[in-house]
């Protein structure tokens, strides 16, 4: 579980037969605090890597932009590839099962909207890992 701030507009994508897919860049920031003896310890930033399949890539698609704040629900993947110099590369990715929009929106279709995607987001992530291909 997540709750954090989206730090660029949502990449999406659209694979075979219409499949819409979204990578969102989330911010997740642990707050600083003093400690007794007066220790300053600083704010903390992580960056998550969200994949999102199709009802829940579409949502993302119309409804979130950069700034917004997000609750994500979902998997930890970790995978490795090859870049172009032929280095190995490891990629850690959360693959969202549940989203919620936390930025106030002035329509409740939104709500609506985001209230029943998780069969066909779980649907598509097993056809995702039983192909072993993701467009990103």
């Amino acid at each position: 579980m997540l709750i954090g701030n989206v730090g660029q507009d949502p990449e999406v994508r659209y694979v075979d037969q219409g499949v819409a897919v979204a990578r969102v860049r989330l911010a997740t920031t642990e707050r600083g605090y003093t400690l007794q003896n007066g220790t300053q310890v600083p704010d903390h930033t992580d960056w998550h890597n969200v994949i999102l399949w199709r009802k829940l890539a579409e949502i993302v698609e119309k409804y979130v932009h950069k700034g917004d704040k997000l609750y994500i629900e979902g998997r930890i993947r970790y995978t490795t590839y090859d870049d172009k110099q032929g280095q190995r590369r490891y990629a850690t990715e959360i693959w969202a099962d549940n989203l919620e929009l936390l930025s106030p929106k002035s329509t409740s279709s939104v709500e609506q909207s985001v209230a029943s995607p998780e069969v066909s987001a779980q649907q598509s992530q097993s056809e995702a890992e039983q192909s072993g291909q993701l467009p990103f």
